[in-house]
């Protein structure tokens, strides 16, 4: 199947995103730049298992699939494999579901890296309400160390 961009893979960034910023074409974009990108699914994405992956059930991986997306437009912004992965919080007991296109990385590595990122979020919070901080003037280094 052609695709519309042209894949070269020189970089290796992770993206590890929200769900309300789904957009497969945007993760196409990202897959064919060469980085990697985790995100939780939208409950309307359509994906169609190719295979399962063996798991480690005392991880609190309770599926590790390749799966391809499903739906002619989905299928038209992201014509690649991902990886989905089920994965089971003992902390929480909330089963949650992944996406990503990094088939390298151990799923319970994956799981970990998402939840890392909510304490990214809440150190923000943090920063905004401790601060009184509504927005960073610049995005560089070195314009958010000198604005905090």
């Amino acid at each position: 199947m052609l695709t519309r961009w042209t894949c070269s893979r020189p970089s290796r960034a992770l993206h590890i995103m929200d769900r309300r910023y789904q957009d497969l074409e945007r993760f196409h974009r990202l897959h064919c730049a060469g980085s990697f990108f985790v995100t939780r699914p939208k409950t309307s994405l359509l994906l169609r298992r190719i295979r399962s992956l063996p798991v480690d059930k005392a991880t609190g991986v309770r599926s590790d699939w390749i799966v391809h997306t499903d739906g002619v437009k989905t299928i038209k912004a992201y014509p690649d494999r991902l990886r989905r992965i089920r994965f089971r919080d003992v902390e929480t007991k909330k089963t949650l579901i992944f996406i990503t296109n990094d088939f390298v990385l151990p799923a319970q590595v994956i799981a970990a890296l998402y939840k890392a990122r909510w304490q990214v979020e809440l150190f923000f919070k943090w920063v905004k309400q401790h601060l009184h901080m509504k927005s960073f003037f610049g995005t560089s280094e070195n314009a958010v160390k000198t604005q905090v």
